[in-house]
This record gives C-alpha cells, structure tokens and sequence, in this order.
C-alpha cells in the first residue's frame, strides 16, 4: 500500500499537539494569594516574636531580682518566704500581661494614627516612612536612640537607690534623657548600621532592641517595687503595683496549738511559709520573726489590710 507524498511545506506535515487543558481550581482560589497571605502572617509572627521574647526574658530576670530587693526590706529572703522559680513565673504573668496588653493598646492606636495620616496626606507619609527604612543610617540611628533611652530605667533606678530619702520620689529631667539617647547613638548606632548588612544581623538587631527594652522597664519596675515594700513596712498598706507582681498582703490573727490567742491577737502579715515555718511581719512593733507553723494556728485570714485609724504608722507600740 502506498501513501502520497506531501511536498515540502506542507501543512499535513506540521505535528499537531492537543491543547492541554488548564488546571482547574476551584471558583475564587488562588493558590499563589494564599501562599503570599500565609508567608505574610508568617513573618508578621516572627518580627513580633524576635521582640516580644527577649523584652518578656529580661523584663523576668529583672523582676526576680526586685523580688529579692521587695523581700530583703523585711529582712527575708524570696525563698525562705516560699517563693520558688515555679510560683514566681505565676504570679509574674499577673505583670507581664497587663504590659502586653496595654503595648498592645499602644501599638494599635500608633498604626492608626499612622493610616490616618497617611489617607490625609493621600500616601505621601507611607512613601516617606519607606524611603527612610531603605536608608539603613536612619533606621539604625533610631535603633539606636530607642536603645539608648532604655538606659533611662537604669538612670532612675541608680538615683533612686542613692537618694537620701528612699521614700522621697525621684524625677527624671530632659536632660537625663537627652544624655540617655546621646549615649545610646554614640555607642549603637555603628554595631547597628553593621547588623543591617544581612538578615540574621537584621534579626539580631531586633532582639537586642526588645532585651533592651525589657531592661529599661525592668529597672523602673524594680525601684517601684522596693518603694511598695517600704510602704507596706511603715503604714502596713499594700500598692497597686505590688498587687499586680503578685506581692499577696495576707493578714491573720495568731493562735497556739491550744487554741490560745499570741501577741494580744494583733494583726500579722503572713510573708509567706517555707520548711514548716511561717515569716510574720508584726506592723504595730515594726518587727518581722518566723514561728513554727505546726505551732501556730492562723484566723481571721484576710487578703486585705485590716482597718487602721487615720494617720496609722507601723511601730506604734515601740515608740
């Protein structure tokens, strides 16, 4: 069987290919958006976590140490008081929270401000905002700034600390600040400008603004702690604050194994309990003591400063 010849050219020698059908996707996905939109919340957790978690570490670290400082005006220690690591980290989230909370605040009303600024000056802000992020002087210079100013809450704690009247409060002038941020450039802003040559110094340079953070508000909250507690040590009244670090002002009246009422059933602060022995601080003399807790029956157990005439300060019966 013979089969003709095509000439050359000819269009029945072309190969013909079916179309290959497109593939088919569901009406209204797009797999290309969703991948963008999952990277996108991907890395919006990463940038905020590389803050959140280095500011939450040391702002933790710091605020064990004012527990100690917290404790130490009444001549005890956290642990001999029977606070642990573990019922530290619990009563510490009461703080910790809060402060994210209300950053959280900040932070949302910041971006607001900012699209509305934006809108008004229909883009002309967002352009700006972009062109000083791609200049990495600028970005490292308030890096730097910010960092610096972190070092405020250590200024205020080292003034508080040599005061001469511990209860007496302490200011922080602008020229603290200034020289705070002057200080802060001086020394960061070179490292910064260095970290931002590649993507883990990017990184880096926003975990150490976060731990820096995190120390400024810790010195701050430490000093404030310690004044709570001279507070509590001279009119037996708890702060706002030391409610929220999880400094429990319980009070009870003391009885023997008997039954028989100790101390002309006078108001004690129980500091805590630790190894079978309860940390009483007694307000009326000014005095704090431990007593054997299979010894001591407490009543009339309070979480709240029993009622005091006006004017009342702790030691009354000493002077």
């Amino acid at each position: 069987m013979s089969y003709p010849a095509f000439p050359p050219g000819s269009p029945s020698q072309e190969t013909y290919e079916p179309p290959v059908p497109a593939a088919s996707h569901p009406q209204g996905e797009r797999p290309d958006q969703e991948e963008n939109e999952k990277a996108g919340v991907l890395d919006l957790l990463e940038k905020v976590g590389s803050v959140l978690v280095p500011l939450g570490v040391t702002l933790y670290a710091l605020l064990y140490i004012g527990y100690q400082g917290m404790y130490a005006i009444f001549g005890f220690t956290p642990e001999q008081a029977g606070i642990d690591q573990s019922v530290l980290l619990g009563r510490l989230l009461g703080t910790i929270l809060p402060l994210l909370i209300l950053g959280a605040i900040v932070v949302g009303v910041l971006i607001s401000l900012g699209w509305l600024l934006n809108a008004i000056t229909r883009g002309w802000v967002g352009r700006v905002v972009q062109q000083l992020r791609q200049r990495p002087w600028i970005v490292a210079a308030l890096a730097a700034a910010w960092a610096g100013a972190s070092y405020l809450g250590w200024m205020y704690f080292t003034t508080a600390l040599d005061a001469d009247d511990p209860t007496a409060g302490v200011s922080v002038d602008v020229e603290d600040v200034l020289i705070a941020v002057g200080l802060g450039v001086a020394a960061y802003i070179v490292p910064f400008r260095l970290l931002r040559h590649k993507p883990i110094g990017r990184a880096g340079l926003k975990v150490l603004v976060g731990a820096l953070t995190g120390i400024g508000l810790g010195y701050v909250l430490m000093i404030q702690m310690i004044y709570g507690s001279i507070a509590v040590l001279e009119k037996g009244e708890s702060t706002a604050l030391l409610d929220a670090v999880g400094f429990q002002t319980q009070w009870a009246k003391l009885q023997d194994s008997s039954g028989k009422p100790l101390y002309g059933s006078r108001w004690m602060m129980v500091l805590g309990e630790n190894e079978g022995g309860y940390a009483f601080y007694d307000c009326d003399k000014g005095q704090t003591f431990r007593k054997f807790s299979e010894s001591t029956i407490l009543t009339d157990i309070q979480m709240y400063s029993p009622d005091r005439e006006a004017g009342f300060t702790c030691g009354s019966l000493v002077k």
